[in-house]
This record gives structure tokens, C-alpha cells and sequence, in this order.
């Protein structure tokens, strides 16, 4: 199925995708969150990916990037966050960056490398995940990842 942008009335099924697999639904529709999703011939959401911009633009923040249990092990996860990975590029986005606690041998086979999360929370301070991170306390216990992105993805 094709990878869609997602629909503003659609926010709350993806509130639902991402709370069933255990990832951070802070933000979803802020106007700053650019989110896209992959449906299922019934048009149930099975995948999800976003990012998020630095005020200028050089830094992106994948978020959301999340594959139903069902349908994964079929390269859809990493489609999705290639996808987000292109979206960022075309913006202007010289660096991606991530939280992620579980996923870490995933995103180094896509090019991501451990990264501070201090960093991180500089480079991208108005972000969603980075704001809620620092007010509950979390950003500490966090773990980052980032990579280079080249122009066209």
C-alpha cells in the first residue's frame, strides 16, 4: 500500500496505532509534526512515520516511525522510516535525528550512529518529544541516534 500523508481528521486513529505499539503520541498535531501512514485494504493504519523541523530547518526529528506486529518483517518499517528520511532531506534537513530505546540495531542498518542526547535536545529544543522529554524528566534516560543526510534523501 502507498505511504500517505495523514489526514488531520485521522489524527486520533493515529493516536490509537501509536499508544497500541508503545510510542510517544505528544504533539501529533501540532502544524510543526508532518506525519505520514500506511494502510491496509481495509484502510486500518499498519504503519506510521513523521518528522519534525528544527526552527532552521538543518536538523529533523524522526518520530512515530512504527509498523503493526502483524505486518512486520517485510521492510515496511524500514520503507517508512526511509521515507521520513527523504521528506526531511527535501526539506533542507542536513541531519536526522531520533529517540529510541528498543530499536537501536534497526536504525544503525539504516546509517544511525548513538548520539547524546544532549545534543539532540540542542539541535531540535522546540520539538514535541524534546519539550515533553524535559519536562517529565526523561531526557536523561533516553537514547539518541542520528546520521547525515544528503541532499534527495
Amino acid at each position: 500500500m502507498p505511504i500517505s500523508h495523514l489526514h488531520e481528521t485521522d489524527v486520533d486513529a493515529l493516536r490509537g496505532f501509536l499508544t497500541d505499539v508503545d510510542l510517544t503520541v505528544a504533539g501529533l498535531d501540532e502544524p510543526a509534526v508532518h506525519l505520514w501512514v500506511e494502510r491496509d485494504e481495509h484502510g486500518e493504519i499498519v504503519g506510521s512515520t513523521g518528522i519534525e523541523l528544527s526552527a532552521d530547518g538543518r536538523h529533523a526529528l524522526v518520530r512515530s516511525v512504527a509498523v503493526a506486529p502483524g505486518h512486520r518483517g517485510s521492510g515496511r518499517g524500514a520503507r517508512l522510516a526511509e521515507h521520513a528520511l527523504a521528506e526531511a532531506a527535501a526539506r533542507g534537513a542536513t541531519r536526522a535525528w531520533l529517540f529510541s530505546r528498543r530499536s537501536g540495531p534497526f536504525w544503525q542498518g539504516l546509517g544511525f550512529s548513538r548520539a547524546d542526547c544532549s545534543e539532540l535536545a540542542a539541535s531540535l529544543p522546540d520539538t514535541q518529544q524534546v519539550r515533553l522529554f524535559a519536562r517529565t524528566g526523561r531526557l536523561d534516560h533516553e537514547v539518541a541516534w542520528s546520521r547525515p543526510l544528503s541532499a534527495g534523501g
